[in-house]
């Protein structure tokens, strides 16, 4: 991989006529950051409490796998019942321990329920990891929840957003802000910056066209972007980025990352301090998932949460799932370390299009080795 220097003279084309197409790049600027301190540390507990710049990049590039196939690039979630667990995995799960998880942001809002010392979020795209590179720069660049969005759809703050704002107020108002393709331009150009020159990650041509073309999607659509927008069509019933920050968790308590500004600055203090690390791989793989349980293990830790989202579905489809199990008796676990997995359709009730539901770790690893567990009916029957 080679690192672009600051006078690569690539160039980013936008088009405002509903769609937008990025056909090259260009690096340059640079900006700042913030703080608030993640939960104390375990005793007897040696889970850092920052990596280096080093330290990171060498584990999501040691670790990682290569990339492989999904049918949707998948930049925002479709499970609208995400929040209804956290009432119960909040009181259920040790802050401190470490967190695992798959997908885009909506990992953000289950970690800033459990307060985990370390996140790992492993996704078998590499695409995936460009959304997470896109929001560490976005994070760590933002003074505020206001100008985070504004910084994330390429759109003018409006006026009067403070730190008690709403989320209906927040997306009230930036509702009617139009996308600004100079600020577009002049972000990427950020994120860019700050990502190779800032924190010094070598990425390749790859991962920067990757994270342009992702940040491209939230330019155009704004706070209606859709999981339909990443390659699936007709889909209307999906929730779209706004929809999914301003549900609840079904007793009416908004939880998500941009609910309150406390909760934003949990993601941005773990995010400077590289504490939430973006993984390329397979659930069923050889190395990503295993790496992260030796490592943990090695430092007296466990996991508590892992998110696995609806991932099961697939690999019991594609015969995968027992090497997933094989792999997460890999992992130091506790007697509250918890999976959420999600099931849509047919397990949704109502208008809903997904449930969300907990499992426990420890139990679900015995069964499966005393083989209880042979279809993916098996581990939704056992949900709660």
């Amino acid at each position: 991989m080679r690192r672009p220097g600051t006078a690569a003279g690539r160039r980013i084309a936008v088009m405002t006529s509903g769609r937008l197409a990025v056909t090259g790049l260009v690096l340059a600027l640079f900006v700042g950051a913030g703080a608030v301190g993640p939960p104390a540390r375990v005793a007897g507990v040696d889970l850092p409490g920052r990596l280096s710049n080093a330290e990171f990049w060498q584990i999501v590039e040691g670790w990682s796998e290569p990339s492989g196939y999904f049918r949707s690039d998948n930049l925002v979630s479709n499970e609208d019942t995400f929040q209804f667990v956290i009432p119960t995995l909040a009181s259920t799960v040790r802050p401190g321990s470490v967190y695992m998880g798959v997908g885009p942001d909506q990992n953000f809002t289950y970690i800033a329920a459990v307060r985990p010392r370390i996140a790992f979020i492993t996704d078998i795209r590499r695409g995936n990891l460009h959304v997470h590179l896109m929001y560490k720069a976005l994070f760590e660049q933002a003074s505020d929840r206001a100008d985070f969005l504004s910084r994330l759809f390429a759109r003018e703050r409006p006026a009067g957003l403070d730190a008690e704002a709403t989320p209906d107020r927040l997306f009230q108002a930036f509702a009617v802000q139009p996308p600004d393709p100079e600020r577009f331009v002049r972000h990427s150009r950020e994120i860019v910056r700050w990502l190779t020159d800032r924190r010094g990650f070598p990425l390749s041509d790859e991962d920067i066209t990757g994270i342009v073309d992702v940040y491209g999607h939230f330019y155009a659509s704004g706070p209606n972007l859709r999981y339909s927008n990443s390659g699936l069509r007709g889909r209307t019933r999906y929730p779209s980025f706004q929809d999914l920050q301003l549900v609840d968790d079904g007793h009416g308590v908004r939880r998500g990352y941009l609910s309150t500004e406390a909760r934003f600055r949990f993601i941005k203090q773990a995010q400077e301090r590289n504490l939430i690390v973006p993984l390329v791989g397979n659930f069923a793989g050889p190395r990503a998932l295993r790496s992260v349980g030796a490592w943990v293990r090695e430092r007296g830790g466990t996991v508590g949460t892992y998110y696995a989202s609806n991932v099961e579905q697939y690999l019991f489809q594609d015969g995968l799932w027992p090497a997933f199990a094989d792999n997460l008796s890999t992992l130091p676990l506790e007697k509250t370390s918890t999976l959420i997995r999600s099931c849509f359709n047919n397990c949704a009730a109502g208008p809903y299009r997904s449930w969300s539901m907990l499992d426990s770790m420890p139990a679900l690893v015995a069964d499966a080795r005393a083989g209880r567990v042979r279809m993916y009916w098996d581990v939704l029957s056992r949900s709660r």
